[in-house]
């Protein structure tokens, strides 16, 4: 039988939620800030580039940076409510032999 997950109580998945959407708010402000500074970077340095160029340097910073940061933010999601323990081990009787 498998153990029910903290998750599955409406209060402490709502809570871990919230704090997972807070994580994702202040990622996304740091990748913009990141992303923003970049660019001021690339501009100052006068070089020949289209605007492609900068197009493809934004997408590509904010895209690694938000997907990094909502993988690891399902990681310490799962790991803070306990949601990892709830997992059943079907190995767990042959380990113990």
């Amino acid at each position: 039988m498998v153990p029910r997950s903290p998750l599955d109580d409406a209060r402490n998945s709502g809570f871990a939620w919230a704090r997972f959407r807070r994580l994702m708010k202040l990622m996304g402000s740091v990748t913009l800030v990141v992303v923003i500074a970049a660019l001021a970077l690339l501009h100052s340095q006068d070089a020949l580039v289209s605007i492609h160029f900068f197009i493809a340097t934004a997408l590509g910073i904010g895209a690694a940076m938000m997907l990094t940061a909502a993988l690891m933010g399902l990681v310490f999601l799962s790991s803070g409510t306990g949601h990892d323990e709830s997992i059943g081990d079907p190995l767990e009787d042959e380990r113990e032999r």
